[in-house]
C-alpha cells in the first residue's frame, strides 16, 4: 500500500470521527450581513479586490476570495484572528473583528453562494498525491462541503504557499499537517498546478456597491 494509500485511511478516520463528534458553531450557522461586512471590511479590497495581486514576503499572489463558502472564510478568518494561521498583517486586520464582524465580512467576501456543477468534470488527469484531497476538496477542486475551501481556479503560487505552510507548521491544522507533512516539494507543486487549472469558480472581490470608498 503505497503512503498516500495509508494516509488516505487515516484521514478519512479522522473527518469521521470528527463529523460524528463535531458540531457546527452557531456563527457557521447564521447568515452574514454583507452590506455591513462591506463597511467594515472594505480594506480588504486593497489586495483580495486586485487580480493577480502578490504578498510582499514571502512573495505569492494572495487568494482569490470572492466564490469561496463564507462558512469557509469565517473559519479562516477566526484561525488568523487566533493565530491558528500565522500571517501579520491578517492577524492584525482579523483581531480587530468581534465575531458577528466575521461573520459579515466573511459573507461580503464570499458573495452570493456559487451552484457547484452537478457532475465533476475534473481538467486532466490528478497526481497521485490528489488521492487524500479529493476526500473534501472534490476531483475538481470544489469544495465538498460549506467548510472546506474550494480549489478550482485558485492561484498555483498560493496553493504552493498554503501547503507548505501545512507542511511547516505556519497554519495549524492536525489533518492538512498530517496530509501535507509527507508530501515533497515536487508533489506540492503538482497538486497546486493540477487544482489551479481546474474550472474556476473563484475570483478577486469586485468592488460593492455599498460601503466605504
Amino acid at each position: 500500500m503505497s503512503k498516500f494509500s495509508v494516509a488516505r485511511l487515516g484521514v478519512l478516520a479522522v473527518l469521521s470521527f470528527v463529523g460524528l463528534v463535531a458540531a457546527p458553531t452557531s456563527h457557521a450557522q447564521a447568515t452574514g450581513d454583507a452590506a455591513r461586512g462591506a463597511n467594515i471590511g472594505y480594506t480588504c479590497l486593497g489586495c483580495h479586490g486586485i487580480p493577480n495581486y502578490k504578498n510582499a514576503y514571502p512573495v505569492y499572489r494572495v487568494p482569490k476570495l470572492h466564490g469561496q463558502s463564507a462558512e469557509y472564510l469565517v473559519s479562516a478568518l477566526q484561525a488568523y484572528r487566533s493565530g491558528e494561521r500565522s500571517h501579520g498583517t491578517m492577524h492584525a486586520n482579523a483581531s480587530s473583528l468581534d465575531d458577528r464582524d466575521i461573520l459579515d465580512v466573511a459573507a461580503y467576501l464570499a458573495g452570493p453562494a456559487v451552484k457547484p456543477p452537478a457532475e465533476a468534470k475534473p481538467v486532466g488527469t490528478p497526481p497521485a498525491a490528489a488521492a487524500v484531497c479529493v476526500s473534501c476538496h472534490g476531483t475538481d477542486g470544489i469544495g465538498i462541503t460549506p467548510q472546506y475551501p474550494s480549489l478550482a481556479g485558485q492561484y498555483d503560487d498560493y496553493l504552493i504557499r498554503a501547503l507548505t505552510d501545512y507542511k511547516k507548521g505556519g497554519r495549524k491544522n492536525a489533518i492538512m499537517a498530517g496530509f501535507a507533512g509527507q508530501l515533497t516539494a515536487a508533489d506540492i507543486e503538482q497538486l497546486a498546478a493540477y487544482y489551479s487549472k481546474q474550472r474556476s469558480v473563484l475570483s478577486s472581490v469586485p468592488k460593492a456597491s455599498f460601503g466605504k470608498r
